[in-house]
């Protein structure tokens, strides 16, 4: 079993191989099915938002172990626009496409850990990690 693989995201479809490679991994690993859907939930967020607001960047999945347990790591990474204020695109119901600015918060409520690093003009790297019960 790889410990890491990849998707590239540069159309929509790449977002439905995304969620189906994280549900794969979280599988493999064992999480139950509650997680699996909060996981797949997660990938397809973070692989949404490279598409619509990087253009291409991607997704990769790495299985990882810590003290007595096994987990599974997303990091979501684009040379996009970067995020001018990372603060505000955390807040509940803020969303410059329209949408129900669920994405970011939610992102990091589904899962155990989250990170977020962004550069005008760099891009942003996604951090998130579920570890099993």
């Amino acid at each position: 079993m790889e410990n890491e693989s990849y998707v590239k995201i540069i159309s929509e479809w790449d977002i439905v191989a995304a969620r189906q490679l994280g549900r794969n991994v979280a599988k493999e690993l064992e999480f139950g099915t509650v997680d699996q859907a909060r996981i797949t939930t997660a990938i397809s967020e973070l692989a949404r938002n490279i598409y619509l607001y990087a253009g291409q960047g991607e997704i990769r999945i790495e299985r990882i172990n810590g003290r007595d347990k096994r987990g599974i790591k997303v990091i979501a990474a684009d040379n996009g626009p970067g995020i001018q204020d990372i603060r505000k695109v955390m807040e509940d119901g803020y969303s410059t496409s329209g949408g129900l600015g669920a994405g970011l918060p939610g992102v990091k409520r589904l899962m155990d850990e989250f990170d977020i690093t962004s550069s005008l003009k760099e891009g942003t790297i996604i951090t998130t990690v579920k570890w099993t019960r």
